[in-house]
Formats: structure tokens, sequence, C-alpha cells
């Protein structure tokens, strides 16, 4: 007698294990936020009560263990969900650029290696009709992903570059061998980490493109036909 062929699921049940593992995602998401405000809260005690600074140590180091599984599950959640973009006319990429650059030389590293960021950008007009909070997380994700991919051996200079090309941007980013690893893309859609496939997913909704080769990224975004 012959096994019974795998059944597999349709559409409609696969919809509906997304839904449900969409709400288990958010729901360990809030969780994770609670603890980690015990854990702030005994942290802020034990420095009160001048503990050892070992279990200071310990606390902060669970601290930050809680604090990125929450910020992971929360692109998971943003990822799964549509995008609500918030198009703004007139938007400065420009300006985004710089934020990002400014954001990544001051905020701590996170266990990506210590990276100098140079900017060379072509021309004064860059706007489009963008959503200025949603662009810069997706700008900011796939610059860190590009030092991610970079030497920990010794600095690296991170070069980003922007130009106009037929009423396009064309954001650069050079500086490492991003085919090395499983990279920053890992298909003709997705990307290797489920922030730089939010990344995508935010230039796309914007009419825009992100491409990778073996030592250059590359993301393409619309612009206004009438730039001031």
């Amino acid at each position: 007698m012959k096994p019974a062929p795998a059944r597999t699921p349709d559409s409609a049940e696969l919809e509906k294990l997304g839904r449900a593992t969409l709400e288990i995602v958010h729901d360990l998401k809030n969780q994770l936020n609670g603890l980690k405000l015990y854990a702030t809260f005994l942290r802020k005690r034990l420095e009160r009560e001048d503990q050892p600074v070992e279990e200071r140590e310990t606390l902060g180091k669970l601290i930050g263990g809680l604090d990125r599984a929450a910020k992971d599950l929360t692109a998971l959640v943003r990822y799964a969900r549509p995008l609500d973009l918030r198009i703004k006319p007139h938007t400065d990429l420009r300006r985004i650029i710089a934020n990002v650059i400014a954001d990544a030389a001051e905020r701590e590293t996170g266990g990506l290696p210590r990276t100098t960021i140079a900017a060379q950008i072509e021309g004064d007009a860059f706007y489009g009709d963008f959503d200025p909070v949603a662009l810069n997380d997706a700008i900011k994700a796939i610059t860190d992903g590009a030092r991610a991919m970079l030497s920990s051996k010794d600095p690296r200079t991170l070069s980003i570059s922007m130009r106009a090309a037929s009423n396009e941007a064309v954001i650069e980013w050079r500086g490492g061998n991003f085919s090395a690893r499983s990279g920053l893309l890992a298909g003709p859609n997705g990307c290797g980490s489920i922030y730089a496939n939010l990344a995508t997913k935010i230039i796309e909704a914007h009419g825009g493109t992100v491409a990778v080769d073996k030592d250059m990224i590359y993301v393409w975004l619309p612009l206004s036909t009438e730039r001031s």
C-alpha cells in the first residue's frame, strides 16, 4: 500500500497561518519589551545599591539582547504588513543621506566593524515624493548591511555616492566585497536580513530599485520632474 502523498497547503491556509504567526510575533515583541522594562528597573536598583559591576554588566548585556530581539520582531511585523507610506512632496534626498551618515557616526556600532563613511554627492537637486521616515529607515538598513560585510580585521572606509541620471537618483555603496558572504541581497527580491528585506520593500514602494554586485550596492529612486 502506497503512502498517501503529502498534502500541499493551499493559499487560504497559508494566509491563515501567516496571520496567526504575525499575531504571535506581535505578542512576543510586547513581552520582550515588558521584560526589558523589568530588567532596566533591576539594573537601576543595583546601581543605587552599589552592587558588583559584573552583575550590572550582565544585566546590561541582557537588556541589549532583549532590545535587539524586540527590534528584529518589530522589523518582521513591519515587513509582513502592508506599508503605510506618508508621502511628502519635494522631500530632500540629500538630507536623508546626511542624516543616515551622521547617525552611523554617532551611535554605537552594535557589533559592526569600525567604519569611516565618506559621502560624494554630485549636484544639489535631489527632490522627490518620498516618505522621509520610511526612506531614512531603508537607507540606514542598507548602510548597516554594507558595514556588516566589511572586514572586521582593520578599519575600513565605506563610500556612499549619489548622482542624478534621467530623473532618477542613483545611490551607490562601495568599499567591500558584498558577494563574499550570503550577502545583502540573497535573491532577486530578497535580502540577507529582515532589515534589508524591509528596506527593499520600502524602496520598491517608492518606485525604486535595489541591486548588488561584487563590490557595489545600487539604489535607484525617482526624482520629481520639477526640481528647485
